[in-house]
């Protein structure tokens, strides 16, 4: 999204397979741009194996294992997908007495423009700034080490652009040509174990 992070109410981590979620949204923490940290987050097909205690949970033991105060993280354990993660941290920070006129979403590099997307549609009243570990798509393939997951993910997001505004899920988004036809390629390439049914 090109966002610059600035402070904000709370530093919402969304669950995935990629432990460096939770970096930055630690660094962001440590920078002052939050006082309060949420993970949100359970499993999924691609986090079963490697986080069996649900994604929530184990970015909150990456934060404290990196120093952070276990009183400011806040875990949402149940959420399984974009909208879920955004419906349900809303509604925990509530219950937690949480005031949130700003967030901090912090997502894989290649689905802020889809959680900002979302956000917008299912937390309007707030301002969200967008963030995740700035890097070019082969250093991030190269810290995931599984380039599959990577594109089958991108794949999926990209789609998921085009058709969730129709189904509701999220604010309209322009998807530039260019990277249309980059999806249709890899998609035709059999990169779409990540794509939904139309």
């Amino acid at each position: 999204m090109g966002h610059t992070p600035r402070a904000c109410s709370v530093a919402v981590g969304l669950g995935s397979h990629d432990l460096g979620v939770a970096d930055v949204t630690v660094g962001l923490y440590r920078r002052g741009l939050a006082p309060v940290i949420l993970f949100t987050g359970a499993t999924s097909p691609t986090t079963r194996e490697r986080m069996p205690r649900g994604e929530a949970e184990h970015y909150r033991e990456r934060a404290l294992e990196s120093g952070v105060p276990e009183d400011v993280v806040l875990v949402e354990p149940r959420a399984r997908n974009t909208g879920e993660n955004i419906r349900f941290s809303r509604e925990l920070l509530a219950e937690r007495g949480v005031d949130v006129s700003s967030v901090l979403l912090v997502s894989k590099p290649y689905e802020e423009r889809r959680v900002y997307a979302t956000a917008r549609r299912l937390w309007p009243e707030v301002e969200v700034v967008c963030a995740s570990s700035p890097m070019t798509l082969a250093a991030y393939v190269d810290s995931i080490q599984d380039p599959r997951l990577v594109l089958d993910m991108l794949v999926g997001a990209v789609q998921r652009l085009m058709v969730y505004p129709a189904q509701g899920f999220m604010v309209p988004t322009d998807v530039p040509r260019s990277v249309v036809v980059a999806f249709e390629r890899l998609r035709d390439q059999g990169f779409t174990s990540r794509l939904v049914a139309p």
